[in-house]
């Protein structure tokens, strides 16, 4: 349990101060020093030089000093004394002891580094260990920084495997190094490209809204195709006799004109409007008008035109042209009409 909670408080230090550290130089040679509290999980049974011979140690919470040399970016050489206090098992009583030696640190980066060592312990009586590990160091400004490791130890005259924590705080000696002067680079005036005009329409590039226009296209200032809007119409007048709905033949060419303009424009559609004369009864005229709509109709249709495109209405005597009683007048109303415009936008074209 008590690991676990060293092993907690290590990795919050770090990532508390992990933002601080990026936004620091840390130094890369030159000496340190620093002190630390220190975690030992021994296991050690039936100890050398132990009076009693039986006596068995195990955890200790102890401190220590360091104090090392960076060589460089990535190699440092340090000195290690701890003072351990460790547990008696089976007993509530301690027993003293000290930890020394030497290690080399191998940094992968300015926060993290391994380490290699060389350890005395004295303990009742002397045994060398090997320890191998993991740290790292946390910079809280070019001087002072946090660290913290863990350590496996190995005796090599007695059978011990045991494992160790430290966390501490170190100074770094030396000055943080003035940042280097960046002299600015030269100005250099580049020469003004020449204006072009890659698509000839007579706007500049540098103007032009619309590149590659055609070059038949007359253009506006921003080089952008001109367009104007044409209109065309159509009109068809067809009469009929008295009490008559059939479509005589000589209109049938105005109709054929009436049917290739709306092959020209299939956009359009047309409304055949059927009139009758102001003889006879007007709800009979009115049904006649329709029958002339619907006669000129089917001849559009023949011609190619869909039905769907084509209206008829008949108004009678609703619409008279010529109001007079006159024989005249009765053969002019007598009709169907239509009329179609469409407006279109077509490209203006370069003189």
């Amino acid at each position: 349990m008590k690991i676990k909670s060293l092993s907690a408080a290590i990795v919050l230090a770090m990532a508390s101060q992990a933002v601080v550290a990026e936004e620091q130089k840390n130094p890369h040679e030159g000496i340190h020093i620093g002190v630390f509290g220190d975690y030992f999980w021994a296991d050690w049974d039936n100890i050398k030089g132990a009076t009693p011979a039986n006596v068995a140690l195990g955890e200790s919470f102890g401190s220590g000093i360091e104090v090392g040399y960076r060589f460089n970016e990535d190699w440092t050489a340090r000195l290690e004394f701890a003072a351990l206090e460790l547990d008696k098992e089976n007993s509530n009583n301690h027993k003293t002891g000290e930890r020394y030696g030497a290690d080399v640190l191998y940094h992968f980066n300015d926060t993290f580094y391994g380490v290699l060592g060389a350890k005395k312990f004295d303990v009742y009586d002397d045994f060398n260990a090997a320890n191998l590990g993991f740290g790292f160091r946390n910079h809280l400004n070019y001087n002072w920084a946090m660290f913290g490791e863990a350590n496996y130890y190995e005796g090599l005259n007695q059978n011990h495997s045991d494992f160790g924590l430290k966390l501490g705080l170190s100074y770094h000696f030396g000055d943080k190094p003035e940042p280097k002067k960046v002299e600015p680079a030269p100005v250099v005036v580049a020469p003004k490209p020449e204006p072009k005009d890659t698509d000839k329409d007579g706007v500049l590039d540098a103007n032009d809204k619309c590149a590659n226009t055609p070059m038949e296209d007359a253009v506006d200032a921003s080089g952008c195709t001109r367009y104007m809007e044409k209109g065309d119409k159509v009109s068809l007048l067809v009469r009929f006799p008295h009490d008559n709905s059939d479509v005589n033949q000589r209109y049938l060419d105005d109709i054929q004109k009436v049917a290739d303009f709306m092959t020209k424009y299939p956009q359009t559609n047309v409304l055949l409007e059927g009139h009758a004369s102001a003889v006879g009864d007007a709800g009979y005229n009115k049904k006649l008008s329709k029958k002339r709509a619907d006669g000129v109709a089917k001849q559009l249709i023949n011609d190619g035109i869909s039905a769907s495109r084509v209206e008829t209405v008949g108004l009678g005597e609703e619409r008279l042209l010529n109001t007079a009683n006159t024989k005249e007048a009765h053969a002019e109303n007598r009709r169907v009409e239509a009329h179609i415009s469409v407006t279109e936008r077509v490209k203006v074209k370069r003189n």
